[in-house]
Formats: structure tokens, C-alpha cells, sequence
């Protein structure tokens, strides 16, 4: 199709030729602009995003090779050994616990209806009328989470202020189980709890063997046995331990507690000792002791422990109730749709209808009571009071008070070998996130 173009455009050839220097200068003008304008949002937001990545990017695995009694030759940093069973800390727990309230559409729905009384044409009363039980609700959830956030903060200082014995060159030190390092000799007495992951090196039974109690790692009420390695066993004394040139290769961290792959290597003897590793030969962390004293070498710390890395992160526990309660609030807000426009209806749809649409739903709001919501929170505050104060159940601690009326829920108990405690661990919990606490 041929190109056809009038006389007046080719009289305005001129001038657009006298125009193309301004459009190239509007261009730059353009791209300045977008650069102070919207080019930093770019920047900040690629800055964001990459510091997220960073902060975010787990640390690669990897096998190691430990020197008994000596942190120092460690290659990498390890993580330290300490438990944190926190879900907040000092800057995310407002916004945290005001999220996890939010996401409900019954504490949104209030605090929608709370923020319509700034806007002139909207508002039918007084602000406090709105935002009183709404705030009252939020320092009471607020006081909750902040009761059980230092409930969990105290659980973890006690568990990370143990003491236990260090051997060194010079003798034995006491050092708390957050101070433990990959490589440290640790002396484990009898039903004390292991602090970290060890290789088992020696006992005070002539056996050279030893029992554990493993309940609090895998549910299991039965003993399991554990051999020490033969080469540490036969020392003649427990100071020998640092007159041998040994050490330990043990297979990158992982989340199987009943796998282990390891070799022990005395490198001062001719000829050097090689000595396989297996399962037998660990001490998995949070396990007890149940007969004699144990003496091993850390391997693993902290978040790198089988127990840490098989528990799930800390959140939010919701009940039965709570989402009853949720979906009783939207089924009761349709209603109310339906009933503002009817009342619409019958004004005939007169002047400005959708102002007096919110209106209505403003008025009507009171049959989604909010007092609900807050008889609800104490209520739950009192049972979990009422169960740690039973005299018939001594002992008990709430470890979560969002949910202690879900016991009760509980119409079968279904139990294995463990027996009734694990049972019923499992039957209030598991149908609810299935995450364990």
C-alpha cells in the first residue's frame, strides 16, 4: 500500500525537523523527572528486596570435622547453642499481635467501622462509643500474648542458664548450655538433660555403654541403648582425652534423628585408628541420661541440633471456637447488607443512596456484638488460670491460652505404646495446625 501524505504535510516537514531538538529535550526533562520521582522508590524497593534475600538466605550445610577439646580449629562459625521459642521480640510484637488480630474478619470489621467516625458525613456518634471496646479488646489480646511471650522468654532462659561440666587442659568449668561449642568436652550426670548434640566418648560404666530416656524427642517412653567409642573407652584416665591427636568427622546436619554417619580418627598412633560412627554412638540433644555418667564431644549446636531442626517455628495457635465465632461474624454481616438496603429500598433510593447505604450499616452494627470478642478473651484467660491452679492436676502449665477450651472438644483419645500423656498431646494439637509446642 503506497504512503500518501497531503501538501500540508509536506508544508509542515520544516518545522517538525525544527522540532525534533525540543522532543529530545523533553525526553531527558521526562527522564529526569522519573529518576527523582519514581526512580529512588525503584532503588529502595531493589534495596529492600535484596537485603530480604540476604537476611533470608539459609546457611549451606555442610559435613565437619571436630578436634576433641579444641573450638578453636573449628573452619566455620557455628550457630550458638541456645533455645528461642519466642514469636516475637521487641519490634515485631505490636505490629505481630495487631496482625494476627486483623486477619479476623470480626476485629476488622470494628475497625472499619471505627475509622468511618473521622469522616464527617459518616459519623453518628461519639469516637469513644467505637474505639473504647475496640481498644479494650487490643490491650486485652495485647496483655495475653504478652503474659505468654514471657512465660516462653522465662522456659528459655531457664533452659540456656543450665550448668554443666567442661572438661579442659586445666580440669573441669561450669559453663551454662548457651555457652557450649562444637568441639567442647561435656560431662552429662545421670537424669540430666543433653545439652547439644554429641558424639558418646565415655562413661562410667565398665560396660562402656549407657541408657537414654528419648520422651521428649520422639515420644518414646523406652530406653534406648548407646555405645561409646571403643577407642576414647579404653583411656586409663579422663585427662587422656587431651593427650591424643583425635578427631571426629560427622556428616552434614540433618533432620533424621534415627540415621547417623560418622568416623573417628586417632591420627598419634601407628598405625592411625579409623572407627566408624553410627546411631549407636550419638547423644541427640533435650534426651536425658538414664544410667551413669557420659562424657562426649559437640557436634552439633543450636539451630543445627536434630531436636531444633524437627521443631517447627512458633505461631499462633487458633481454636475451633475462634473460627466458628468468624464465620458467624460474616454470615451475621450479610444479614446486615441485606437489611441496609432494604431500609434504601424503601426510601426510594433518594439523594445520595450510597451515603445513606453506610449509613445504615453504621447504625446497625450493633448486632455483631464486639462484647463477644471480649467476654471471649478472658474467658480463656480464666480457664488457663483455673487449670494451673487445679489442686486434682498439679503441676499442669498452659503453654498457649488461645485455645485451652479445646479440651473440651475431646470425644475420642487415641493413644499408641507411648501411653496416654503423648495421646493426649496429640488428639488437643495436632487437629488444629498440626505444628507440636
Amino acid at each position: 500500500m503506497p504512503l500518501m501524505m497531503s501538501e500540508e504535510g509536506f508544508e509542515n516537514e520544516e518545522s517538525d525537523y525544527h522540532t525534533l531538538p525540543r522532543a529530545r529535550i523533553m525526553q531527558r526533562k521526562r527522564g529526569l523527572e522519573w529518576f527523582v520521582c519514581d526512580g529512588w522508590k525503584f532503588l529502595c524497593t531493589s534495596c529492600c528486596d535484596w537485603l530480604v534475600n540476604i537476611c533470608q538466605r539459609k546457611k549451606e550445610l555442610k559435613a565437619r570435622t571436630v578436634w576433641l577439646g579444641c573450638p578453636e580449629k573449628c573452619e566455620e562459625k557455628h550457630p550458638r547453642n541456645s533455645i528461642k521459642n519466642q514469636k516475637y521480640n521487641v519490634f515485631t510484637f505490636i505490629p505481630g499481635v495487631l496482625y494476627e488480630q486483623f486477619k479476623f474478619f470480626l476485629n476488622l470489621y470494628f475497625l472499619v467501622i471505627s475509622c468511618s467516625q473521622f469522616v464527617p458525613a459518616l459519623k453518628i456518634g461519639y469516637l469513644y462509643t467505637y474505639w473504647a471496646p475496640l481498644g479494650f479488646v487490643l490491650a486485652v489480646t495485647m496483655t495475653r500474648e504478652a503474659i505468654d511471650e514471657f512465660r516462653r522468654f522465662q522456659r528459655d532462659k531457664e533452659v540456656n542458664s543450665q550448668l554443666y561440666s567442661k572438661l579442659t587442659v586445666r580440669g573441669k568449668v561450669q559453663v551454662k548450655s548457651s555457652d557450649i561449642q562444637v568441639g567442647d568436652l561435656i560431662i552429662v550426670e545421670k537424669n540430666q538433660r543433653i545439652p547439644s548434640d554429641m558424639v558418646f566418648l565415655r562413661t562410667s560404666e565398665k560396660a562402656g555403654s549407657c541408657f537414654i530416656r528419648t520422651d521428649q524427642l520422639d515420644g518414646e517412653t523406652d530406653w534406648k541403648l548407646k555405645v561409646a567409642v571403643s577407642c576414647t573407652q579404653r583411656l586409663p584416665a579422663l585427662g587422656d582425652l587431651f593427650s591424643i591427636n583425635a578427631y571426629v568427622y560427622a556428616q552434614k546436619p540433618q533432620m533424621d534423628i534415627h540415621s547417623f554417619e560418622g568416623t573417628f580418627t586417632r591420627e598419634d598412633s601407628d598405625p592411625p585408628v579409623h572407627e566408624s560412627l553410627s546411631i549407636e554412638n550419638t547423644l541427640w540433644a533435650s534426651t536425658v541420661v538414664a544410667s551413669g555418667t557420659v562424657i562426649g564431644v559437640v557436634i552439633y549446636t543450636g539451630k543445627e541440633t536434630r531436636s531444633v531442626m524437627n521443631t517447627s517455628n512458633p505461631k499462633n495457635k487458633v481454636g475451633l471456637l475462634d473460627l466458628e465465632l468468624n464465620r458467624l461474624t460474616k454470615a451475621l454481616f450479610l444479614a446486615l447488607v441485606a437489611l441496609s438496603v432494604v431500609m434504601v429500598t424503601l426510601q426510594g433510593f433518594v439523594g445520595p443512596w450510597y451515603r445513606n447505604l453506610f449509613r445504615f450499616l453504621l447504625l446497625f452494627s450493633y448486632i455483631i456484638p464486639i462484647s463477644l470478642r471480649v467476654n471471649l478473651d478472658m474467658g480463656k484467660a480464666v480457664y488457663g488460670w483455673m487449670m494451673m491452679k487445679d489442686e486434682n492436676i498439679p503441676g499442669t502449665v498452659v503453654r498457649t491460652s488461645t485455645i485451652p477450651e479445646e479440651l473440651g472438644r475431646l470425644v475420642y483419645l487415641l493413644t499408641d505404646k507411648t501411653g496416654i500423656v503423648h495421646g493426649l498431646f496429640l488428639a488437643i494439637l495436632k487437629p488444629l495446625d498440626g505444628s507440636h509446642q
